[in-house]
């Protein structure tokens, strides 16, 4: 219970950020393109069942919450189905918020229900981009 009602400020937290004016723009092309295969790569990895792979994309501070691959894929499959098993996968924008680059994927969850999957990312001392976390709203078609 605390867990989700965690999840669920913290989603609220970022909607209201990211509607407040000036408190977003869109992430430079280069970067755009990197982090978008940063994540797509994840998701395809979910659906090969390859958590090594999976696990690979996501940023030190992840990997350090969940220390190994089998309880990493474990919070995937108990808490992320959406991502774990779309039916269909759209990627909207990425967009700079307070906290770092944020990429919006829309997705059908297993279920048929319909989710917006907000991915924050970690940029790397090396230049890449890591996953630093996942925030599933669910998408019920209304506007805010």
């Amino acid at each position: 219970m605390r867990t989700w009602l965690g999840r669920v400020f913290l989603a609220i937290g970022m909607v209201v950020v990211a509607s407040l004016p000036g408190a977003r723009a869109d992430v430079a092309d280069a970067d755009r393109e990197a982090i978008r295969g940063v994540v797509s790569g994840q998701i395809e990895a979910f659906q090969r069942d390859d958590g090594e792979a999976a696990y690979g994309y996501a940023s030190p501070t992840i990997q350090g919450l969940f220390p190994d691959i089998d309880r990493f894929m474990a919070m995937v499959r108990s808490g992320y189905q959406p991502v774990y098993r779309p039916r269909s996968v759209t990627f909207g924008p990425a967009v700079e918020t307070p906290r770092g680059p944020e990429q919006r994927v829309f997705v059908t969850g297993p279920d048929g229900r319909n989710w917006v999957a907000l991915y924050s990312l970690q940029k790397q001392p090396d230049g890449s981009w890591r996953i630093n976390g996942c925030v599933l709203v669910e998408d019920t078609g209304e506007s805010i």
